[in-house]
């Protein structure tokens, strides 16, 4: 009787094989593929970048001025703000948490009286003192018109500055503010390396290692254009993974024999870090005295994130994005936040907001934990780079994902969210410079898996294959969490990691007009593309920047995920992937294309499957092949 439901069971799996082909879509064969933009030649690529950093310098200067303003306004709506004291109170309060505040004027316009609150400012020179007065002189004299006063961007003590002022609506009092730019400065940094304009990684205490991802062999990355070839790994250092586990004193003698200080251990693989042998050494030792199940370089993973070339606006959205519902009230959404509309978030909140049992974790660089935008909005995280300390974000890259993600909304300032309700749990396993190590990212995955994630985003990535940090995206996915990571930045077809790995959703770049982003990697592993240029969010010091790149488009997918979990906690991983390929708006070649993966995320279309009492049909082949497996495993496994 075993016997023949084992071939019954065989038979059903090989009938809804080919109905899979009818049902799922983009299981269809492949239509054939659009034609990309040609590449940039590499100097044009360098051209182009340094075109792009501009513009969204540009673009932040922008979002701080409007954010300035709004600041002002709240102060000046608040009526218990009246004398001397108050006002100086509640000034150099705002001042501990919005540091680039660095001087406020309070103007009583009808007595003709002024409070000044100077904030932390450098040390400055006489003509910047003259150059200061001169501004906070021409926006008395506007506020004393009842208009408000915006300078032009001037330079003092070295640093860019505005000037900007607000009158009440009684025209009564007014407000003025001296506001720090270094944000400027910190996003072309980060900005130049995560574009490769300059040498990175950078040379550190250990020797970074660049090679060919495909053969390993040496490479010198001198431009960005080198970077989608390359890979890099600390040269003193090897992954180990043991047929048999050693015992303590085996590893003793291993260290002791190649010099090295205690090994790490993660899941089934060690880490060891030789002071005198580099990798290939390492490998020979390894491979001639030890059973192993693999050796591999110890691979460094670095953010994707790209600068735009222009600043979006809501003229540049598709009709029905403007007449969306749910509008929050978030100072940025209006005129910046092109990408929620496009994807249907506002139409989405009809159906699910999120839940504070769904916890989103994002391995990256850390989170600003005091932002007023991320408020209450974080769980207890793990910094790996340095474990006695808070995952604070030291680069602004986690920030900025996190706030895609759940920065709050209808709170009045700054972005909105995706999700109004889904925690998000920083897991900083990047350092300083935005690199990280596998041991790091896998240990960042394994922590919070066991530490109740249900959705992980990782917006990072390498383009060697590293089983370690494959045997961590298993562990996670075994225990049904969702992982999600960004495709890459390069315009290659290299496949990059962990995003190609088949338990992770690979998300691509589109643009403000649902375009392929031009710096967006493609391939046959891509699922599915998400807004990923010229987004705006979070970044340390309370303050908001606008960035580019697969980093920005990943946390769309992500917080769309934890939308759907909340929504539906009944829901396997799988079938919340399903979901979200199956429900997506077609961009470029009809069907599945290396370009879009399935298409664009559409937050509504998907909340509305997961919700749906039945199994939508596209997804019933999927669910029916997963029940039918399971009960294979059943009848063919040992017996007790």
């Amino acid at each position: 009787m075993k016997s023949r439901n084992l071939w019954s069971v065989i038979g059903a799996v090989t009938l809804l094989g080919a109905l899979l082909l009818l049902f799922i879509p983009g299981s269809k064969q492949p239509a054939p593929a659009a034609e990309p933009a040609q590449p940039l030649k590499p100097q044009q690529e360098h051209k182009a970048k340094h075109f792009t950093i501009q513009s969204d310098i540009h673009s932040t200067h922008q979002l701080n001025r409007l954010d300035a303003k709004a600041h002002l306004h709240k102060m000046l709506s608040n009526e218990s703000l009246r004398n001397d004291g108050q006002i100086r109170s509640y000034t150099q309060n705002e001042q501990k948490t919005h540091k680039h505040f660095q001087q406020v004027r309070w103007y009583n316009l009808k007595q003709n009286k002024m409070v000044d609150i100077q904030g932390q400012l450098p040390k400055l020179s006489k003509n910047d003192k003259t150059l200061i007065a001169h501004h906070f002189q021409i926006a008395q004299q506007k506020l004393k018109r009842g208009e408000a006063y915006d300078s032009p961007k001037f330079v003092a003590a070295g640093q860019p500055y505005f000037v900007v002022a607000e009158p009440s609506k009684d025209r009564k009092f007014g407000a003025a503010a001296l506001v720090n730019q270094a944000v400027l400065q910190e996003v072309s940094n980060h900005q130049k390396r995560n574009l490769r304009l300059i040498p990175y990684p950078k040379e550190g205490k250990f020797k970074v290692e660049s090679v060919h991802a495909d053969t390993l062999s040496d490479i010198t990355v001198k431009t960005g254009h080198d970077n989608e070839k390359a890979s890099h790994f600390y040269e003193n250092e090897i992954v180990v993974s043991f047929q048999q586990h050693p015992t303590k004193q085996q590893l003793l003698d291993i260290s002791k024999e190649i010099s090295c200080d205690t090994p790490r251990k993660l899941g089934y693989a060690y880490v060891f870090r030789s002071k005198e042998l580099d990798y290939q050494q390492l490998r020979s030792y390894f491979e001639k005295n030890w059973e192993t199940k693999y050796t591999e370089p110890h691979y460094m993973y670095l953010t994707n994130d790209r600068i735009p070339h222009t600043m979006s606006n809501t003229s540049s959205l598709p009709d029905q994005a403007n007449a969306q519902v749910n509008i929050p009230n978030d100072l940025l959404f209006s005129q910046y936040q092109w990408n929620l509309p496009v994807i249907e978030t506002n139409r989405g909140w009809d159906l699910s907001r999120g839940s504070e049992d769904v916890i989103i974790a994002v391995v990256d660089t850390g989170a600003d934990l005091t932002h007023t935008d991320l408020a209450g909005q974080l769980v207890e995280g793990y910094n790996i780079v340095d474990k006695e300390k808070k995952p604070l974000d030291d680069v602004g890259h986690g920030t900025h994902v996190a706030g895609i993600i759940g920065a709050l909304v209808n709170n009045g300032e700054g972005v909105a969210g995706v999700s109004w309700y889904n925690k998000i749990m920083p897991v900083k396993a990047l350092d300083s410079s935005g690199s990280g190590t596998t041991y790091a990212v896998a240990e960042g995955i394994i922590w919070a898996t066991d530490h109740g994630a249900k959705v992980i985003n990782m917006s990072l990535g390498n383009y060697a294959d590293s089983q370690f940090l494959h045997d961590a995206v298993k562990y996670a996915y075994d225990r049904d969490v969702v992982l999600v990571a960004a495709s890459g930045n390069d315009n290659t077809e290299r496949p990059g990691y962990p995003a190609a790995y088949p338990e992770v959703l690979a998300v691509a770049a589109t643009d403000s007009n649902q375009k392929r982003a031009e710096y967006s990697n493609y391939g046959d592993y891509i699922d599915v593309a998400a807004p990923g240029t010229n987004i705006a969010s979070t970044f340390p010091g309370n303050q908001y920047a606008a960035l580019s790149g697969t980093s920005m488009a990943s946390p769309h997918a992500a917080a769309m995920a934890g939308l759907i979990r909340s929504l539906n906690p009944n829901l396997t991983n799988q079938e919340v992937m399903d979901i979200m390929t199956s429900q997506t708006v077609d961009l470029g070649e009809k069907g599945k294309d290396k370009y879009f993966g399935h298409g664009q995320i559409d937050i509504f279309r998907a909340l509305q499957a997961a919700g749906a009492p039945e199994v939508p049909l596209q997804m019933w082949p999927g669910r029916t092949l997963l029940n039918l497996e399971q009960e294979l495993r059943k009848l063919t496994g040992p017996k007790k």
